[in-house]
């Protein structure tokens, strides 16, 4: 009987050591799937809040959150009605202009068919003059006509001068009149192009290409100068921004390929390729936050790494890194 219950507690004995062991293998197991990182951080993008660049109703907006936009893409457009009448008038004035000059052809005319009248006459009396003074020779003809001649010459010489001095005056002050008008044209066309651009403004284009996160406005709303309309972010790079302590600082540099990690399932992880893109030249505090490699750095310093998105990084998740 003691010998069965000795056989008994052996037994027990074995069974208890072999619980223990296999206890410390599955521990190890767990212990040896534990994935050992340098540092760790979140995922963030450089995100654009695009405003609305004029005042007014908002005719066109059908762009939704988790739409993928291109750089350059017009979106969407605000009602600039008054601003493209405005631009109507500005044109019409300068057309205007046109009518308000004087066409110096006219009187240029008139003033040429005198002055070819006075110089028709001027050519009669120069030849009366000549036929006079061979009459005043053979004495058919008198001093006194020659000199009448001579003085009907000088006449129609100072008339002609006086018609040319009067051609030349009119066509001047006519141009100078032009010109004082068509100055108005330059600040006028400066106008047109400033309220261009201001319908121009009226147009909602996509300054980058990526993802729509937020939509702040809807199709019909009124909006102002400077109001949110949208947050777009470029998802195709995120960056996983992680901390380091000054014992690891010696060992990172600019452009260094690491590897990162994020939670893929309850155990697994996924890993990333990743590079180096900042590394903070202050050292700061420990954010609450983010744990790292030691746990007892007061200081530590901020690094960024850029890591290209398979389509399953996103905004604020966990990621680690391992250097």
């Amino acid at each position: 009987m003691k010998r069965s219950f000795t056989i008994v507690r052996a037994f027990t004995l074995i069974r208890v050591l072999s619980i223990i062991a296999g206890l410390a293998v599955l521990a190890s197991a767990c212990n040896s799937d534990k994935l050992k990182t340098d540092a760790s951080g979140v995922f963030e993008s450089d995100e654009v809040i695009v405003s609305a660049e004029q005042s007014g109703k908002i005719l066109s907006f059908p762009i939704k959150e988790g739409d993928t936009i291109g750089k350059g893409v017009t979106i969407g457009n605000i009602d600039m009605s008054n601003t493209v009448l405005q631009k109507q008038q500005v044109q019409a004035t300068i057309q205007a202009l046109r009518e308000k000059t004087t066409n110096p052809r006219p009187q240029s005319e008139l003033v040429k068919r005198q002055l070819a009248v006075q110089e028709s006459q001027l050519a009669q009396q120069l030849r009366e003059k000549t036929r006079t003074e061979n009459l005043l020779k053979a004495d058919a003809a008198t001093r006194k006509q020659l000199d009448d001649i001579n003085a009907a010459i000088d006449q129609l010489q100072k008339q002609i001068a006086v018609s040319r001095q009067q051609l030349a005056l009119d066509n001047s002050n006519i141009a100078t009149q032009n010109r004082t008008i068509f100055s108005e044209r330059n600040p006028l066309q400066k106008s047109v192009a400033q309220i261009q651009d201001q319908i121009d403004k009226g147009q909602i284009v996509n300054p980058l290409s990526g993802t729509v996160l937020t939509k702040y406005a809807l199709e019909g709303e009124m909006t102002v100068t400077g109001k949110a309309l949208y947050k777009i972010a470029n998802l195709d790079t995120l960056t996983l921004r992680a901390y380091i302590t000054g014992s690891q600082l010696t060992g990172v540099k600019l452009g260094q390929t690491v590897k990162v990690y994020t939670d893929d399932g309850a155990k697994d992880y996924k890993e990333y390729a990743g590079q180096i893109s900042w590394i903070s030249d202050k050292s700061e505090f420990t954010p609450k936050t983010i744990q790292t490699k030691d746990e007892r750095a007061n200081l530590v310093y901020a690094i960024k790494i850029r890591v290209k998105n398979d389509g399953y990084l996103k905004i604020g998740m966990y990621g680690e890194v391992k250097f």
